[in-house]
């Protein structure tokens, strides 16, 4: 097991980032492999989180949410530490790890001093998705590989296509 880095070490910042509000940034070069930091927050029911954070009458599905189990949820919005603002990316450079109950961003990859901190949130929505999902769940990474939202799996499987490539259809 890898352990954990504290917070208060001064190995990550949080600062303005380009693609979304504010993100969590390397202060100094981490190795891969490493738990960079905890997703911390209150822990609370399933129920408690879908009355907290109703996505049909919310404009902005803005949430910071993370499921533990089939019983708990960590509201990094109560109580929360650095770990909620790392931003989303479809080429993360960190993933979600779970770890004897407790949530843990994980290096994939050397980070250097000065890169930002990202991972797939890999929502998953219940259906039907409200009319306006493209915004309400629209990614922002700029990333060739992106998918256009931080949705698992867009409905019916679109995907933005890459650049200089066409796809072909299946025969």
């Amino acid at each position: 097991m890898v352990k954990a880095r504290h917070e208060n070490d001064g190995a990550l910042v949080v600062r303005a980032a380009p693609a979304h509000g504010l993100g969590v940034f390397a202060a100094r070069d981490l190795a891969a492999g490493v738990y960079a930091l905890e997703y911390t927050g209150e822990r609370i029911s399933h129920a408690a989180a879908a009355a907290r954070y109703d996505d049909e009458r919310r404009h902005d599905t803005h949430t910071l949410l993370f499921t533990v189990d089939a019983t708990t949820v960590i509201d990094g919005g109560a109580g929360g530490g650095m770990g909620r603002y790392v931003n989303h990316s479809c080429e993360p450079n960190c993933e979600a790890v779970l770890d004897d109950g407790r949530v843990f961003l994980e290096t994939l990859r050397p980070i250097r001093a000065g890169e930002e901190l990202t991972y797939d949130y890999r929502l998953r929505r219940p259906r039907p998705l409200p009319r306006d999902w493209r915004r309400r769940y629209a990614c922002r990474c700029a990333s060739p590989r992106c998918r256009t939202t931080m949705l698992v799996r867009p409905p019916g499987g679109l995907t933005r296509p890459r650049a200089g490539r066409r796809r072909r259809a299946l025969s």
